[in-house]
């Protein structure tokens, strides 16, 4: 679903470490990739601009606006949009665009990678939680569950082919 994956992402963004600066803090990236996704958030489909997001989907006007030629439509980079302002109470001068959920989807991982920090995130899919793996304990725990499920996987080739 692109949206857990999203949101996935979106929570990779709350590790920045930065000083608490309103332009650099990590609330700040995180609410701006937010805002230019979950609530106005467009990608192509077939080639046309869709939209995607909440606050589009929920304005009938604002619909009309971002699919006319008065906002700015920027690619799809998260870098920028952590670094573009928006209004609250009016529509929105610059919307971005991804040419896919899955394009949207790569670079959100991409930027989330990139991010440093003295830790690593795993997503739990039993849980549908996010863990943060910092002690070696938990590294072995993540090893020893991959390694029983990928001799799980193994088996179950060996039966299937």
């Amino acid at each position: 679903c692109f949206f857990r994956s999203l949101s996935l992402c979106l929570c990779f963004s709350l590790f920045f470490p930065s000083p608490l600066s309103r332009s650099s803090s990590p609330l700040h990236h995180s609410l701006q990739l937010y805002w230019f996704t979950v609530e106005f958030g467009m990608c192509r489909q077939n080639g046309k601009p869709k939209a995607y997001g909440a606050g589009l989907l929920s304005s009938f006007g604002e619909l009309q606006y971002c699919l006319s030629d008065k906002p700015k439509i920027l690619p799809f980079e998260p870098e920028k949009m952590c670094d573009t302002e928006y209004p609250i109470t009016s529509y929105q001068p610059t919307y971005f665009i991804s040419d896919s959920f899955e394009d949207a989807k790569e670079k959100m991982r991409k930027f989330a990678a990139s991010i440093p920090r003295k830790f690593s995130v795993h997503y739990n899919p039993h849980t549908q939680r996010m863990d943060i793996i910092d002690r070696p304990e938990q590294l072995m725990r993540l090893a020893t569950t991959a390694q029983s499920e990928l001799g799980s996987l193994v088996a179950a080739i060996s039966k299937v082919c």
